[in-house]
Order: structure tokens, then sequence, then C-alpha cells
């Protein structure tokens, strides 16, 4: 008997440098999706919460599987992941992803064909080098070559003490844990004490040239530094006015090359011309608002936007069907300037 298998169309990582060429693109802002993927920020999503018994905090994943392998079908550029290890119901009182990062980075690996897997973020400090270089180019070897590695010190100090690490010198360590990354992802030795050690190898190798490293936040360094080491950043989200001024210092220090990525807190409402009205990291806003405010961070440089839908009112398969039917078309093209 001959099985026939059809294949599923997606970018092979040998027609491109990088997984940052997921995101970026000369001639348009791609969209992402951040997880969990589910509204439990809502009014009717706190209600189902506390209908299903799950504590403030744990997410609905019901459906988030089967709502990446859509979102991947439907042209979206990637799917953006946190690094929660603990739940910290007191100081935080959000559980993020529940999984572990690396493991279900390798579950979306084998769910997805086309949508890049990054994380915003890795905490650096808090994890052996080794681990993480080993766990990070395992997972772009089965994704196959779609990992973007978003990395930082971390925000969270109960981690620290927890783990029996130092708090204080996380700048330090998150900067020893990028040289090490960098040199265990080439062949010719793992680092030992700063010498390359023959013999010792990492595999597997990940299937990219180099892992891309994304900064998010400031992870204790300067930008000099920033510029030099990290193939992008990701920053908080915030007016159009200030994410361009950070684009233009990005831009200065790197002479133009590495991703510019931000998110974007989205309730999209029925009415395609309702105005926008900004709640917390975003806006509540019809559908020809939120294209007009997109472009605008088109023309500030911004190349890529991870959507997080958990304050959305309308459940999210609603949302994501309509970003992908009538919002990611019309960002095709960067809107021509004004003459003026």
């Amino acid at each position: 008997m001959i099985i026939k298998l059809v294949a599923v169309p997606y970018l092979p990582a040998m027609t491109r440098n990088s997984a940052l060429d997921l995101i970026r693109k000369p001639d348009r802002l791609t969209l992402g999706l951040e997880l969990p993927l589910d509204n439990d920020w809502s009014p009717a999503g706190e209600a189902r919460r506390t209908e299903q018994g799950r504590p403030p905090g744990v997410p609905d994943l019901s459906r988030q599987t089967e709502l990446i392998r859509w979102a991947d079908d439907l042209g979206f550029s990637a799917v953006w992941l946190r690094d929660v290890p603990v739940f910290d119901r007191v100081n935080m009182g959000d559980a993020g992803s529940v999984y572990d990062v690396f493991t279900l980075l390798g579950f979306l690996a084998g769910q997805t064909r086309n949508i890049a897997l990054g994380t915003a973020a890795v905490v650096l400090p808090i994890r052996h080098p080794l681990m993480t270089a080993k766990a990070a180019a395992s997972v772009d070897a089965l994704s196959g070559g779609r990992l973007i590695l978003g990395v930082a010190s971390g925000d969270r100090p109960v981690e620290y003490p927890l783990l029996g690490l130092d708090f204080e010198t996380r700048g330090e360590a998150f900067r020893e844990a990028v040289a090490y990354l960098r040199a265990a992802w080439q062949p010719g030795g793992l680092p030992v004490n700063g010498e390359r050690m023959a013999g010792l190898d990492l595999l597997p190798r990940p299937d990219q040239p180099s892992i891309p490293l994304v900064v998010a936040g400031q992870a204790r360094q300067d930008d000099a530094w920033l510029a030099a080491n990290m193939d992008g950043r990701f920053v908080y989200p915030g007016s159009v006015e200030r994410m361009a001024a950070q684009v233009a210092r990005w831009r200065a220090a790197t002479t133009g090359p590495g991703a510019f990525i931000s998110a974007f807190h989205l309730d999209l409402l029925d009415d395609a011309a309702a105005p926008a009205e900004p709640i917390r990291f975003g806006a509540r806003v019809g559908r020809n608002g939120l294209i007009a405010h997109l472009q605008a961070l088109v023309a500030a440089g911004v190349d890529h936007l991870a959507l997080n839908l958990r304050q959305s009112a309308r459940p999210p398969v609603e949302i994501i069907e309509e970003l992908a039917s009538d919002v990611i078309p019309a960002l095709a093209t960067k809107p021509k300037a004004h003459a003026a």
C-alpha cells in the first residue's frame, strides 16, 4: 500500500537566515498572539472561572492548542509564551501559561508549521545556561528553526530566594548567560571556565545559524550593551509617540538591524467603527480604529505586535477570525506618507 502524504506549506529554515524573518517584514507590521489564549480578565471570563472553580490567575487552557493551530493556518506570524516558574498568588496573581516554557515550546513545535515560537521572556539568571542552551536548541531543531528566544533578567524577586540565587547580581548573571548561549550553539566545544573545551559538544545543533536573542525590558543593561549583544527588543506597550522614540534610539544604536517588538492588550468590539477607549496596556476598540493604530505603529517603525486577548469581552475565537480576515490583510502594505 502506498500512502500519499499531503504536505502542509511552510517556510523552510534553509530559505531564511533567522526566525526573525517570520516577524520582520520590509513592507508591513506583523501580528502575533500572546498566551494564554483566553478572556479570563473579562467579566464573562471571570464568571466562567468561578463556575469552573479555578483559582484567580489560573487561565482557561481548554481551547488553547486548537486556537494556536488555527492561528498558524490563518497567517499570524508568532505565538509568544511567558516564563512563569512559580504561581505567586499574593504578589503577582498570574500563573502565566501554567506549563514549563520549554516543554510547551516543544509541544507547540509539533502542533504548528509556519508560526514563529517566541518567549517573552525566559529569565536567564534563574536557569543554568547549559540547560537553557540545550532546551532552546532542541526546540529550534524540532520546529525547523522557528524559535525566537526572548530573554530577561526577571522582575519577580520571590523566584531568586527559592532557588538560592542573589537577586541583586542578576544583571551580571544575565550577561554571562548570553555569552554562554552564543558559544554553546556553535561548534568548537562547550565553554568551561571561560575556555572552549574540545570534545564537549551540545546536541542537537540549532536549526538556525544562531537562535535570535530578543531582550524584554532592559535586563539591567545599558543601551550600548543591548545593541551590541541582542538581535531585537521587546518593549512594554506604550503610546505611538513613546514607541517611535524607542525605535529611533534602537535603530541609531544598532545602525538599523534587529527586530522591534511590542505587545497590545486588545478588546476588539463588534462595532467596526467604535472609537478607542484605553484599557490597561491597550484599548477597547473597533476594527477600523485598530487598523489605524496599527498603521501608526508601522510609521513609528515597529516590526511586530503581540496581541493579548485576555481582557476581551468577545470569545478569542471570534477575535482571531476577525483579525485574520479583516485586519492582517489591511496591513499588507505600509500606508503611504501624506504629502506636506
